[in-house]
């Protein structure tokens, strides 16, 4: 081709080297924790800051919630803790998975509170403050998940018995709600009353049970300190309700080229094919970037089951993924958007302020806590203060 004939070509949108956004909303997330925290009543509300904030990113996060009140922050490990840390230097920092031995030196250069969660940890933290002296710990109590924790019944036993060391002082209790997305069900109460009888006998003890979803139960589950996770960054915390929560995250693609395809033709991998004459629109977003292969149109179990796959938005009108999603590249129909309306360059909208992120995880067969953590490393972060 000659250098006149490409001079001559059409030219396409400036684009920058993102292929993909996210749009944090601070403004949003700062709401987030207030509405929680007014649904907290009396209790403390602290801000669950796990796998990097919900995959927006730890230090922005924190001081968002910081900046807005929280003071009690929960992270999954000694590693999250230090990076906290030198973030925040004056908070109170848990680490939900606890002590293990190697890890000591973290909870004490970076002031990191551990949650007990068995008795081996038990073991290794009673040796650890032994050697290095104090540090405050939470005891973790399993009241019904069968996850993490002590039994009540160890757990009782460990309140009463008469030998257990004075250095040993927990300074709150924790338990963690299995069915409390499902506020009907009966291991709610049932975790409530365990919960409570091992409260009781310790003397004079913080208590923490509500995660999102335990804190929309009522005041009955929110004890001295409550700790949102999902909700705070706008997920949907209890099934079949509507979120009140402000979406936070928008993630957006790149559309890399605009297509024609006849009825008939196929599309993707699988040879997915097209009931109509198409218009669509290849978008740089794939299983690599956490936008799973569940979410294909086409071509996976759950479109078997009868269960639609993911939308995208473009110019305010939901338009449908067709095919599978591959590892970089996803496709779009936007036959029913105006001719020339769409075009390389433009960004489509995954899920966000228009597309909620629960309706997208649906599709998926998965929940929103699953698509925000999974988000990967191609994404370009933008933090944005929006005036409502």
């Amino acid at each position: 081709m000659s250098p006149h004939h490409l001079h001559n070509r059409p030219t396409l949108p400036v684009a920058g080297e993102d292929h993909a956004r996210l749009t944090i909303d601070l403004s949003a997330l700062a709401d987030n924790w207030r509405a929680m925290a007014r649904r907290s009543g009396a209790a403390r509300t602290a801000a669950v800051l796990k796998a990097d904030a919900y995959g927006i990113g730890l230090e922005p996060a924190a001081r968002t919630f910081h900046h807005a009140g929280a003071r009690d922050f929960f992270v999954a490990t000694p590693a999250e803790g230090a990076a906290l840390r030198a973030a925040l230097p004056d908070v109170r920092i848990y680490v939900l998975s606890g002590m293990w031995a190697g890890s000591e030196r973290l909870f004490f250069e970076f002031d990191l509170v551990p949650v007990i969660v068995s008795e081996e940890q038990l073991v290794v933290f009673m040796a650890a403050i032994a050697e290095s002296g104090d540090l405050p710990c939470v005891l973790h109590v399993d009241t019904g998940m069968n996850r993490l924790g002590l039994r009540v019944e160890d757990a009782l036993a460990l309140a009463s018995d008469a030998a257990r060391p004075a250095s040993f002082s927990p300074i709150m209790l924790l338990s963690h709600l299995a069915c409390a997305d499902d506020p009907g069900h009966a291991l709610n109460r049932q975790q409530l009353q365990r919960f409570r009888s091992v409260v009781a006998a310790f003397d004079d003890i913080d208590a923490t049970l509500a995660n999102s979803a335990g804190i929309f139960l009522g005041e009955d589950y929110h004890f001295t300190l409550t700790r949102p996770g999902i909700a705070l960054y706008g997920g949907a915390a209890v099934n079949d309700v509507p979120n009140p929560m402000k979406p936070v995250v928008t993630a957006e693609a790149r559309i890399l080229q605009v297509r024609e395809a006849k009825a008939g033709e196929t599309v993707s991998y699988g040879a997915s094919p097209l009931a109509r004459d198409s218009r669509i629109a290849v978008a740089a977003i794939g299983y690599a970037d956490g936008y799973m292969r569940s979410l294909s149109g086409a071509g996976v179990p759950l479109r078997k089951a009868g269960i639609e796959g993911a939308s995208g938005v473009l110019h305010g009108r939901a338009v449908p993924l067709v095919g599978r999603v591959t590892m970089d590249l996803t496709h779009f129909d936007v036959t029913d958007l105006s001719p020339g309306s769409v075009r390389a360059g433009d960004f489509i909208e995954l899920f966000g302020r228009t597309m909620p992120i629960e309706d997208v995880a649906r599709a998926g067969g998965t929940i929103d806590y699953e698509l925000l953590t999974g988000l990967g490393r191609r994404y370009e972060r933008r933090y944005e203060l929006v005036k409502k």
